[in-house]
């Protein structure tokens, strides 16, 4: 006899374990799954559900509220049902418990694991045939594609010194971020990438601190982060340089910094997620691309 509830801090270890079972290709620890849940800037319990039967749990949902450019949006973080009890209506159950908490609190849409700020995966791996099938089943409309790429970290030593000091002719000055900066980087963070806050404070809370920055007489006018999101997996991103001083080459100098400090931490490969310019990864990384996610959204009546 199937039921559902809602998640209990005594879940968590069940849940990692579907978790890792069900995401063939993906790795899910302790570490990520508390990252995702507990440290989610909207973590809400309430909107996180189980499905159980006699033997235990064997289906879970996580979702998100957001609002996104003045639009409420839900998000379907995670999800896994226990592969013996697929197609038995457990993940289209859940989400009518998402939807019916979407239509209580007035949010127009629900989109399924492209969550900004904080996320597991950029869109549906299509490599996941069950999600897939899941999403067009439940009258959702693909709506884009969101793309990873990764840098094989063993193709340079990553070292750009004398670019650092070239750059220092132009009074442009590269350093590792101090917590004396982040108020002049939130500053900038304001002016395009509002968005981008959660990560480069998540990556701050980190030692060393994982942002790279570039200063013109102490105003901070670029950045590069690694570890604000599923620290420990070699994710880089996000970086930004600001429009008045694109030209100088400074986004290849601080993603190389990023990338040698992954490499440091022992990591073989580096993964850029979400990537839009793929010619300027490939250009200064020799970066390939190495997933590709397909991003769903579905009203909501």
């Amino acid at each position: 006899m199937l039921s559902y509830r809602k998640y209990s801090d005594d879940d968590f270890a069940h849940v990692l374990k579907l978790l890792a079972d069900s995401h063939e290709f993906d790795s899910i620890d302790e570490a990520l799954l508390k990252e995702k849940l507990y440290l989610d800037p909207e973590w809400n319990p309430d909107i996180c559900f189980i499905a159980e039967n006699e033997a235990g749990i064997v289906g879970f949902l996580q979702a998100v509220k957001r609002n996104i450019k003045e639009e409420k949006l839900v998000y379907i973080k995670l999800l896994a049902v226990e592969s013996n009890f697929r197609r038995t209506g457990i993940a289209t159950a859940l989400l009518h418990l998402v939807e019916e908490e979407a239509r209580e609190t007035h949010c127009k849409k629900i989109r399924i694991y492209d969550a900004p700020l904080n996320y597991f995966m950029p869109g549906v791996d299509p490599r996941y045939t069950p999600a897939i099938c899941f999403a067009e089943k439940n009258n959702f409309k693909r709506v884009g594609e969101a793309i990873n790429m990764e840098v094989d970290l063993a193709y340079s030593d990553w070292d750009v010194s004398q670019k650092i000091e070239n750059l220092q002719d132009d009074n442009i000055y590269i350093s590792r971020a101090e917590e004396l900066d982040k108020e002049g980087l939130n500053r900038l963070l304001d002016t395009e990438w509002e968005l981008w806050k959660f990560e480069v404070n998540m990556a701050y809370m980190l030692d060393p601190i994982a942002v790279h920055v570039a200063k013109v007489k102490d105003e901070i006018v670029a950045f590069s982060v690694y570890d604000g999101n599923n620290a420990g997996t070699g994710w880089f991103g996000p970086m930004g340089t600001h429009e008045k001083i694109r030209g100088y080459g400074i986004g290849g100098v601080l993603l190389a910094l990023c990338l040698k400090d992954i490499k440091k931490q022992g990591h073989r490969k580096a993964i850029i997620p979400w990537v839009d310019p793929i010619a300027f990864y490939a250009n200064y990384a020799d970066a390939k691309i190495s997933r590709i996610f397909w991003r769903y959204e579905k009203e909501i009546n």
